[in-house]
C-alpha cells in the first residue's frame, strides 16, 4: 500500500519522553516534522492529569506541544461529548478531572438528573461503593459505559502497585452484563478521533510508537502506516515475542523526519 503521509499520531510515553526525560533527538525531530508541515497529535493513554498538566511535563523537558495537539483518552472522551448534545456524565475520575465533563447533577428544588454516560478514569482518589452502586445503576438503567483505558494494574516508580481504571470498569461490565466503549488505546476509535482532528484521513496518517500492541494495532485497526521505534517497552517486547508487525522500524523517533522524507521520494 501506497502513502502519502500528512498526518503523524505519535505515542508520548517510550517513544518521545521516557522516566522524566525527552528520548535523544526528540525535540529535534518534532520541530523537522512541524517544519516540514506535517500535522502532529501527540497520544498517551495516561488518563490520570489534565491536558495543561501533561503540556507542562513535556515542556519541562524541552518538548514544545501545543494544547491541539495533544490527544489523551480524557480529550477523546470530551470530543465524543461534543457531538451528543444534552449529554449528562457521571464522571468516576479525581475532582480535577471531572471539572472537564457535562454535570449530571441536581438543581435547586429538582431531582437528580440521570446520567447518559458513565466515564470511568483515574478514580482512586474518590472511589467509595455508594459512587460505584450509583455508576452501577445508571448503566443499568441505559447509561453509555465508556472506559478512558483498560488497564488491569499499574506500578508506581518504588514498584508499589494499584488497581488501575480497567478493574473498575470490568467490574462494572460484571454486574450490568453491558460492555464499555474503550476511549483508549488500542481502540480504533480512539485512533480515528485523533486522526480527525488532524483533518486528514487515516490514509494519509502515520501512527508512531514504542508499544507493538497498542501503537501498532491501534494504528493498522484505522488503516494508518506504522513505525514502530527500538525505545520504551521495545525490548522487553522483542523478549516477550510481541513486537514486529509495522510498516518501518527505526532506532528512535529522531530517525522518523528521514524515514518520511526517504518515503516521500519514493513515492510514484
Amino acid at each position: 500500500m501506497n502513502f502519502h503521509v500528512r498526518a503523524l499520531l505519535i505515542d508520548i510515553n517510550g517513544t518521545v519522553f521516557d522516566h522524566g526525560d525527552a528520548i535523544d533527538g526528540a525535540p529535534k525531530a518534532i520541530n523537522r516534522l512541524r517544519d516540514g508541515g506535517y500535522a502532529l497529535r501527540f497520544l498517551t493513554n495516561t488518563e490520570s492529569k489534565t491536558v495543561e498538566a501533561t503540556l507542562e511535563s513535556l515542556r519541562a523537558c524541552g518538548l514544545h506541544v501545543e494544547r491541539e495537539e495533544l490527544f489523551t483518552p480524557v480529550v477523546a472522551a470530551q470530543t465524543l461529548l461534543a457531538r451528543s448534545p444534552g449529554a449528562r456524565v457521571l464522571p468516576l475520575m479525581s475532582e480535577e478531572l471531572r471539572k472537564v465533563f457535562p454535570p449530571s447533577g441536581r438543581t435547586v428544588g429538582a431531582p437528580a438528573a440521570t446520567p447518559t454516560h458513565v466515564i470511568v478514569g483515574d478514580c482512586q482518589a474518590v472511589l467509595d461503593y455508594p459512587l460505584l452502586n450509583r455508576a452501577f445503576r445508571a448503566v443499568r438503567a441505559g447509561a453509555e459505559l465508556i472506559a478512558l483505558q483498560r488497564g488491569a494494574l499499574y506500578r508506581t516508580p518504588q514498584g508499589e502497585e494499584f488497581l488501575d481504571t480497567g478493574a473498575i470498569v470490568a467490574a462494572l461490565e460484571y454486574g450490568t452484563g453491558r460492555s464499555a466503549r474503550l476511549l483508549g488505546k488500542p481502540s480504533s476509535e480512539y485512533f480515528g478521533l485523533a486522526a480527525t482532528s488532524t483533518g486528514f484521513s487515516p490514509q494519509e496518517t502515520a501512527v508512531i510508537g514504542d508499544d507493538a500492541t497498542t501503537d501498532g494495532t491501534g494504528g493498522r485497526s484505522i488503516g494508518a502506516m506504522t513505525v514502530q521505534v527500538r525505545t520504551g517497552k521495545y525490548a522487553d517486547q522483542v523478549a516477550a515475542g510481541v513486537a514486529g508487525g509495522a510498516s518501518h522500524t527505526v532506532a528512535s523517533v529522531a530517525e522518523v523526519p528521514d524515514l518520511l522524507r526517504r518515503l516521500e521520494h519514493a513515492t510514484p
